[in-house]
């Protein structure tokens, strides 16, 4: 009786896995992969997009990518808390998934695309402007003049905001079902994460293919369209799939969470109805970065501060200067990612401008360099994880600290080499895409050093009762980053004037300018960073 109850037992194992692993590792990476797809599709086309259709300015695009991107990685902090305490993973997944397809479908309403009138005009029919004011015909502008499709402009900001909030529900509880699937101490956990981002860095692969393939060649409304449609796919596999989750993603309480609080209103409802009247003011939000900056900049340094105040109060010795090191850390991150997702904003303007992007007669799309990023990952990930395995074996790994500092230094080479190939322009002054695959490679590796061992350090140097809370901190870094990117390019903000031809040589010296001073603000922290590692390594007590 008992070795057929082993082997009845066995045999519902092997069915519920598929190559060793649980078949809900499968459907996480297979929504995680279409959810990469629809956001870095639709990421790496949307400066480009309100430059070149809604004739924004470089400055006025950048800042809306940087309000976006600002608050998309900051929601999953508030998203997390709230399935963690009361909704639960799938949930809090179906919910963003749902808002991220619909945002993205809205992302395909182009409008009208925008026209500019330069000084000097002398208009053959009236005008309205985009606040209403009627120009008559016969008139000669004595300033130039842009007609945006303002009605277009609010569903683009709509969709801008339904994404935030889906992201903010899906991303980071996706990736903590993926935690649950395994117990604590199974081998096949590190492994299973592994397979796991590998979707993340294949989605982005291929959206920076063929959504920006799509947008650029045949319109925006294809390339924002086809996001959309990979989304819808990773909504359909999760719902799809969630059998094989096995319950694992349900509310924790779920008396809790159906508990009437208003009226006829469960707590459930209240988290919905509450998400959904917050689009309006995200709506607004991101039309006002300065807005999202300085909220950054408060919550960082507040949740800063009270970290390091807890630590002196309330932790051991050792435990406050563990707290300091990972501040340290953190705040480092900031520099590294502020000069590492230029590759959305100057980069890829730069790639668009002024680099010769013609491989055998085939012209490559601007946004489509973003994709050599995740494919280096693909195929350095591992060789890096060996690596340091490798170098663990003779006692040469390096630790926490120089490992970011290497990150930040390889962050300001990329840039060093994007420099050195400005000084060698083609007939028509143009720059080599090859520096610029350079300059992405080099970025990923240093991404490759830094990024694997960022959260880890948080849970290892953390003090266990506000590891929570230290997480959070991280994600705030990021998203500040992020706005912060966005803002050290806008000291290369060009004014098209509407015009899709420039001075490549004056766009040249510009771009430069700016990478140079990104170079030496990556190596000058690197090195300052490196410099004091010793001092950090002894703060951390052993902790590697």
């Amino acid at each position: 009786m008992e070795q057929t109850t082993v082997t009845s037992e066995n045999t519902q194992m092997s069915q519920d896995e598929l190559f060793g692993h649980p078949k809900g590792l499968y459907v996480c990476f297979a929504t995680e992969l279409w959810e990469r797809f629809s956001f870095y599709g639709m990421k790496y086309l949307l400066l480009l997009y309100v430059t070149k259709y809604h004739l924004f300015s470089d400055g006025e695009g950048l800042e809306v990518l940087g309000a976006y991107a600002g608050l998309v990685y900051a929601l999953p902090v508030i998203g997390g808390m709230l399935a963690d305490r009361y909704l639960g993973m799938r949930k809090a997944v179906l919910f963003g998934g749902i808002l991220l397809c619909l945002g993205h479908l809205l992302m395909a309403v182009e409008g009208h695309q925008a026209v500019q009138y330069v000084a000097g005009t002398l208009l053959e029919s009236d005008l309205t402007l985009n606040d209403g004011t009627v120009i008559l015909a016969g008139t000669k502008l004595t300033q130039t003049v842009k007609i945006q499709d303002v009605a277009a402009l609010n569903v683009f900001y709509f969709a801008l905001a339904l994404i935030v909030v889906g992201v903010g529900f899906l991303k980071p509880n996706i990736s903590t079902i993926v935690g649950q699937l395994y117990a604590q101490d199974d081998p096949r956990r590190d492994s299973g994460f592994t397979i796991f981002y590998m979707g993340i860095n294949l989605g982005s692969f291929m959206a920076t293919i063929i959504c920006v393939y799509l947008g650029e060649t045949f319109g925006w409304g294809y390339g924002f369209g086809a996001a959309g449609i990979g989304m819808f796919f990773g909504l359909l596999t999760f719902i799809k799939g969630n059998k094989y989750l096995k319950g694992l993603a349900e509310p924790e309480f779920p008396e809790v969470l159906h508990e009437k609080i208003f009226g006829p209103l469960s707590r459930e409802h209240l988290i919905y109805l509450i998400s959904i009247l917050s689009l309006s003011l995200f709506w607004l939000v991101i039309q006002h970065e300065p807005m999202v900056f300085a909220a950054q900049q408060f919550l960082l340094v507040v949740s800063g501060v009270g970290l390091i105040t807890y630590a002196v109060l309330k932790g051991t010795k050792e435990e406050m200067q563990q707290m300091i090191v990972l501040m340290v850390l953190i705040f480092s991150t900031i520099v590294f990612w502020a000069l590492f997702e230029q590759a959305a904003g100057s980069m890829t303007l730069f790639a668009d401008r002024v680099v010769d992007r013609n491989i055998a007669g085939i012209e490559i799309a601007a946004g489509q360099f973003g994709s050599l990023n995740a494919g280096f990952i693909i195929l350095l990930a591992l060789p890096f994880a060996a690596l340091w395995v490798k170098l663990d074996k003779y006692n040469l790994n390096p630790n926490i600290p120089v490992k970011f500092a290497l990150g930040i230094i390889q962050a300001g080479l990329g840039f060093g080499v994007l420099v050195l190939g400005a000084q060698f322009p083609n007939e028509a002054g143009q720059i080599s895409l090859w520096w610029l695959v350079l300059a992405y490679l080099i970025h990923t590796t240093g991404e490759l050093c830094l990024s694997p061992v960022g959260l880890s350090a948080v849970t290892k140097l953390a003090i266990h009762r506000v590891v929570g809370l230290s997480m959070g901190v991280w994600f705030l870094a990021t998203a500040l980053s992020e706005t912060v990117a966005m803002r050290l390019g806008k000291l290369a903000a060009i004014e098209t004037n509407g015009s899709e031809s420039i001075n490549i040589t004056d766009a040249v010296v510009t771009y430069t300018q700016l990478f140079e001073f990104l170079m030496w603000v990556g190596v000058g922290c690197g090195v300052l960073l490196l410099l004091i590692s010793p001092i950090l390594k002894r703060a951390m007590h052993g902790i590697r």
